[in-house]
C-alpha cells in the first residue's frame, strides 16, 4: 500500500541527535521512498491527516520474553532468586504450547500499543511467539532459549527446535532468528559452544543473560574463578554478535571486553529496578563506546511492555545515582530504543530511523495531549513526557497494524479472554 503522511511533526536523524521537522511522509510499498516532495508518479492508497501528530520510528525492544505476560503480577516483591527458581519455572513448566501463543500475542499487542515495532525475544516454546508476531504483522527477532549440557537429551533438543524454528519460518519476511543460549548458571559451558557453534555454522548472533544479578556473579567467581562476562569470553562465546542482556554487575575488565568483542547491551532498567538487582553502568559504558539498547525484560520482572517507560527510566535512574543532569541524555535514551537497538539486532539497514530507503516501520502519535503540550522540545518529551497511551497508530512494513489504537482483523476480546483463562491454570 501507498501511504501518504501530510504534515506531520517528524522524527529525524540529525549528525549525532535528532530534529523534528513538519513534513509529508511517503511510503511506497514496505519502503519510506520520500520526504517532502512528493515522489513522480506517487497515488497514495491511504493518505493520514498529520496536522497535530508526532511521527517517530518504530521503537526496538532489544531483550524480552513476550509469553511471560501470563506471569504478570504473579511473582512480585520476593527476592530475585525466589522470584526466578519458585515463582517463574514452576509456571513455565506448566506452560503448553497453546498457552505461550495467548501469552505472547498478548504482550506484542501491548508493544505495539506502546509504538514498539520490533522486538527481540527469547522464548521457550516453539512456533508459538513466532506466530504471534506473523499473526500480528510486528517484525520480530526470536531466539529459542536453550538451556542444558552437551551430553543430556533435553539440551540437545532445544538446540534441534531452534534449527527447526529457524527453517520452519525463515522465508517470513518481518523475522530473523539469533541462537540464545540463556545463561551460564543454565548452560554448561560445552553446551553454550555448541550453541555457539551453531550460530556459526547458520551466521547468526547469540542472544545471552549476562551478570543480572549479584548472586550469579559471586556464584561464577566460586564456581569457575571469573565473572560471568570473562568466562564465556574464555570459552570463545563472544566471538558471534551478541546481545547481552542486563549485564548489571560488570567489573572494569568487563567493560573492556564487551567493548573489545563489541558486544551489544540491552539494559532493562525497570526489571533490574523491580527485582532488586540495581542499576547497569549504562554511563560507563556509553563512555566506553559500548553500543547500549534498550529492553523491557518479560512481564513477569517488569510488569510491563513500555518502552516509552524505560526511556524515561534509564535517563533519570543515572542522573540521580551519578548526581549529574547530564548524565545518559533525552537523546540518547531514545537512540537506545531506536537506532542502536536496529544496530544491535543486526538490523541497522533496515529500520531504526526515519529515512529514505529504510523500511515503514512508524508510530504516529496524538501530539494534543496535554502532557506534550507546549511543544517546547518533543525529543524530550518523547523521554520525559510521553506515556505510552499517545500513540494511534503503528505501521510495520509500509502495513497498518494499529489504527485509533485497534487492531485491524486481530479479536482482541478473544485475546483478553484466553490470556486471562490461560493464567488461571498455570496458578493452580
Amino acid at each position: 500500500m501507498n501511504i501518504c503522511i501530510e504534515q506531520a511533526l517528524t522524527l529525524l536523524p540529525d549528525g549525532e541527535g535528532f530534529r523534528t521537522e513538519v513534513t509529508d511522509l511517503y511510503v511506497e510499498g514496505d519502503t519510506i521512498a520520500a520526504l517532502g516532495e512528493r515522489p513522480e508518479g506517487f497515488a497514495a492508497e491511504r493518505t493520514i491527516d498529520g496536522r497535530g501528530k508526532l511521527v517517530i520510528p518504530g521503537l526496538i525492544n532489544a531483550h524480552t520474553h513476550a509469553y511471560m505476560t501470563l506471569m504478570r503480577n504473579a511473582a512480585d516483591d520476593v527476592p530475585f532468586d525466589e522470584w526466578l527458581f519458585r515463582g517463574v519455572m514452576p509456571r513455565e513448566d506448566r506452560m503448553s504450547p497453546e498457552d505461550a501463543y495467548w501469552g505472547a500475542l498478548l504482550g506484542l499487542m501491548e508493544m505495539v500499543k506502546c509504538g514498539t515495532t520490533c522486538f527481540n525475544d527469547m522464548q521457550m516454546h516453539i512456533h508459538q511467539t513466532t506466530k504471534a508476531a506473523v499473526d500480528l504483522g510486528i517484525r520480530g527477532v526470536i531466539g529459542r532459549g536453550l538451556s542444558g549440557t552437551s551430553t543430556d537429551e533435553g539440551g540437545a533438543r532445544r538446540l534441534r527446535e531452534a534449527q527447526e524454528e529457524i527453517e520452519a519460518w525463515r522465508c517470513e519476511p518481518l523475522l530473523s532468528f539469533l541462537i540464545a543460549p540463556h545463561a551460564p548458571y543454565s548452560c554448561e559451558g560445552a553446551y553454550m559452544q555448541q550453541a555457539a557453534d551453531l550460530a556459526e555454522r547458520l551466521d547468526l548472533g547469540l542472544h545471552i543473560h549476562l551478570s543480572e544479578s549479584r548472586n550469579e556473579v559471586e556464584n561464577a567467581r566460586r564456581e569457575w574463578g571469573m565473572t560471568p562476562i570473562e568466562y564465556v569470553d574464555s570459552l570463545g562465546i563472544l566471538r558471534r554478535p551478541t546481545v547481552a542482556a542486563h549485564c548489571v554487575w560488570v567489573t572494569d575488565h568487563d567493560i573492556e571486553i564487551l567493548r573489545e568483542r563489541g558486544v551489544s547491551v540491552a539494559t532493562n532498567p525497570a526489571s533490574n529496578m523491580k527485582l532488586g538487582n540495581g542499576f547497569a553502568p549504562v554511563p560507563r559504558m556509553l563512555q566506553e563506546g559500548i553500543r547500549v539498547c534498550l529492553g523491557t525484560d518479560g512481564a513477569a520482572s517488569n510488569n510491563g511492555l513500555n518502552l516509552f517507560r524505560e526511556m524515561g527510566l534509564v535517563t533519570l535512574i543515572h542522573k540521580g545515582v551519578q548526581q549529574d543532569a547530564v548524565s545518559v541524555s533525552s537523546a540518547e535514551a531514545l537512540k537506545m530504543a531506536t537506532k542502536w537497538g536496529a544496530e544491535a539486532l543486526g538490523l541497522g539497514a533496515v529500520c531504526g530511523e526515519i529515512a529514505v530507503g529504510k523500511k515503514a516501520d512508524l508510530a504516529i502519535l496524538d501530539a494534543q495531549c496535554p502532557q506534550l503540550l507546549p511543544a517546547n522540545n518533543p525529543v524530550s518529551a518523547l523521554t520525559y513526557s510521553v506515556n505510552g497511551s499517545e500513540v494511534e497508530t503503528v505501521i510495520v512494513d509500509g502495513k497498518i497494524i494499529l489504527e485509533n489504537r485497534h487492531f485491524p482483523g486481530v479479536d482482541e476480546e478473544r485475546v483478553y479472554y484466553e490470556a486471562a483463562h490461560r493464567a488461571e491454570n498455570l496458578c493452580v
